[in-house]
């Protein structure tokens, strides 16, 4: 990652001087809780990705630093917020900040999150992307909301899970790339082509996601094995080991109403054995390559390279 990032290196440092600044707060509890949020580890890839995609025409630091900052504050916001909504005990191998504080203070925590990104964001003085920042605020909460309503049915279950991780994922890595494309003044095919790779980046990065979800380990994952269908999730294996065993189905919707343990823990050893992992990942490597496929119109230079980078990293990563 270092390599990837070293087009950008310097100023990834400012921007973590940004979100270090985010936690100096007005009062102790508020700083031990943004600290305890923002210091949790994570790579930082929503905002290098801000950062490369300004690199293409006039690179403008005092302007991607706090959209970068504000990308990552909005992403932290988010998972506060949806492990309190899946009553999450673990993430990044500590407890969530629901678990470690509260779900009062980390629903309280969440909503400073969200302002201060907003703020952040309003600091580029760039309509276009405090625009862009709220319609992807709005997206994030109504995937989410829209999900609190789901009910597992065979027909349409792939395309309903498409929509729902552009909305809780996707959605924030092309506000990453579409907004540095923005604030760099870059043309509109440019700002297309860069909102595409973010799309595209995001979906491969969350089928992944989903897939370590049932291979990993605790240790890789961040959280226990088969945390997504012990919350009521049913993401694209199960969906795929379903549409390939629909004598499964009664079992797989039982699973998902009552979370009993052991039937969860009997589902995700069928799906993890079985040849829908690869059949995930080959999906994800197409995602990938539509990602890579984005930047064609993009002029050879080592931001590119390294977007191109990120893509192949996000099927690769175990981590």
């Amino acid at each position: 990652m270092n390599d990837i990032y070293k087009p950008v290196q310097s100023d990834l440092e400012k921007v973590e001087q940004a979100l270090e600044a985010t936690t100096h707060a007005e009062f102790p509890l508020l700083t031990e809780l943004l600290a305890y949020a923002l210091n949790s580890g994570g790579k930082r890839i929503r905002p290098a990705l801000a950062l490369l995609s300004g690199k293409f025409y006039q690179y403008d630091v005092s302007l991607l630093v706090p959209m970068a900052a504000a990308a990552e504050l909005l992403h932290t916001a988010t998972l506060v917020h949806d492990d309190i909504i899946d009553h999450s005990q673990v993430r990044r191998s500590r407890p969530t900040v629901s678990r470690a504080y509260g779900e009062n203070r980390a629903l309280l925590l969440g909503d400073y999150l969200f302002a201060k990104a907003g703020r952040l964001c309003a600091d580029t003085d760039n309509l276009r992307v405090i625009k862009l920042f709220s319609q992807t605020l709005m997206t994030i909460s109504g995937g989410e909301l829209r999900q609190t309503a789901f009910v597992f049915q065979l027909g349409g279950a792939r395309d309903y899970y498409y929509s729902w991780i552009s909305a809780k994922t996707a959605c924030l890595f092309s506000l990453s790339t579409e907004s540095g494309a923005i604030l760099s003044q870059a043309p509109e095919d440019v700002i297309k082509a860069l909102r595409n790779y973010g799309h595209y980046f995001g979906m491969a990065f969350q089928v992944v996601d989903d897939v370590l979800d049932f291979v990993g380990n605790e240790t890789e994952v961040g959280k226990p094995v088969g945390s997504d269908l012990n919350e009521g999730a049913v993401t694209l294996p199960t969906i795929l080991y379903a549409e390939s065993h629909p004598e499964e189905n009664a079992l797989i919707r039982k699973a998902i109403e009552t979370r009993d343990a052991k039937l969860v823990t009997s589902i995700v050893e069928m799906v993890r054995t079985s040849p829908v992992i690869a059949q995930c990942l080959d999906i994800a490597a197409d995602l990938s390559s539509r990602a890579r496929e984005a930047l064609d119109i993009l002029p050879d230079s080592s931001a590119r390279r390294s977007l191109v980078a990120l893509a192949n990293y996000v099927v690769q990563r175990r981590k």
